[in-house]
């Protein structure tokens, strides 16, 4: 269980470990690219979203006034951690998957008293930067960066369970953390398969072992509207800024501003839809291929889920997690779920 010690003496700072599995294949990201631009209709996925731009951007969207699910889900763990750590383990391995700056999983460390942590992120540099910040805050703490893209298959690699065997940590009890409602980003079936490796990871823990999760709920479409287009426009560029991304990845020629921002609540799906849609005929060229765009043509750029409580906590039990349980704010916007490997 780490103990945070204050102004530790920069020459006794410890060195996280590190282990890099995500290393970009340019010609992958290409072939991807091409493919989803190829499809009818147009798609990209959204994880091309973060640049570094794209990236800030996103920071801003979280302080909007109509973007309620980041700070409505800080306020859950605010005023629920000590009744959540009656249900996590003290002493349990985190699994925080797409940890980004760790700040979120860092936020309950003081409660939840994890006995090691492993953030999980895509973002390879950042993560680096992240977890060097975070042992310095807590050196007693054993953490290993891991950079992996699990949207298509999450696993934990042999070096993983090495590096657990050699802290002692083996047979400890697993939290997987998966704040941020990111869940909502893949199908149903898409999200069960996530949610069943999850368990899997889950299992290979000591008793006690189980997820942490965060999940946007079904609320006013009105509500949704507007958490995704906001009247500043911030998502609009959010959006936009994706075709500048992927010009430099594909050395396409999109022009953002020929391209309008379009997101909106499908009640039928459950989810919330973002679409770039084309201002105007045009032709788009890369390297070896193009795409006409009829004029209104649109490119889908990302699904947001969201979910009733009772049809969540049923796909976690299809999943195979045992016990649920659940936190919620006052109005019923958002939910934590505790789930019992």
């Amino acid at each position: 269980m780490h103990q945070k010690r204050s102004n530790p003496d920069p020459m006794e700072w410890p060195r996280p470990h590190f282990i890099q599995l995500h290393r970009q294949d340019m010609t992958a990201v290409r072939a991807e690219l091409v493919m989803g631009l190829l499809s009818s209709p147009a798609r990209l996925a959204p994880k091309y979203f973060y640049d570094a731009l794209g990236s800030r951007l996103f920071d801003a969207i979280t302080e909007l006034d109509e973007y309620y699910p980041t700070r409505t889900e800080a306020a859950i763990f605010e005023h629920q951690a000590r009744e959540m750590a009656r249900h996590v383990p003290a002493g349990a391995v985190w699994f925080d998957l797409g940890a980004g700056s760790c700040a979120k999983a860092a936020s309950l460390f003081e409660v939840m008293l994890p006995g090691g942590y492993v953030p999980v992120d895509i973002s390879v540099d950042y993560l680096r930067e992240a977890v060097a910040a975070l042992q310095k805050r807590y050196p007693a703490l054993p953490i290993l960066g891991l950079g992996l893209d699990f949207s298509a298959a999450l696993e934990l690699p042999d070096e993983v369970h090495a590096w657990l065997t050699g802290q002692s940590l083996h047979a400890a009890p697993r939290c997987v953390f998966y704040p941020g409602s990111s869940i909502g980003n893949f199908t149903p079936i898409e999200a069960l398969e996530l949610l069943r490796q999850m368990h899997a990871i889950c299992a290979g823990g000591g008793p006690g072992s189980g997820l942490l999760i965060g999940v946007d709920r079904v609320k006013d479409k009105a509500v949704l509207d507007l958490a995704y287009d906001d009247a500043l426009g911030v998502t609009a560029a959010f959006n936009r800024n994706l075709l500048r991304h992927v010009n430099r990845l594909l050395g396409s020629n999109f022009q953002p501003g020929n391209w309008r921002h379009v997101a909106f609540y499908s009640e039928a799906e459950s989810r919330i839809e973002m679409h770039l849609q084309a201002n105007g005929a045009q032709t788009v060229s890369w390297p070896g291929g193009q795409r006409t765009f009829a004029d209104g043509e649109r490119l889908h750029t990302e699904n947001s889920y969201k979910w009733k409580p009772e049809a969540f906590e049923a796909l976690l039990q299809r999943a195979g997690f045992g016990e649920v349980t659940q936190w919620s704010d006052e109005r019923g916007w958002f939910s934590v779920f505790w789930a019992q490997a």
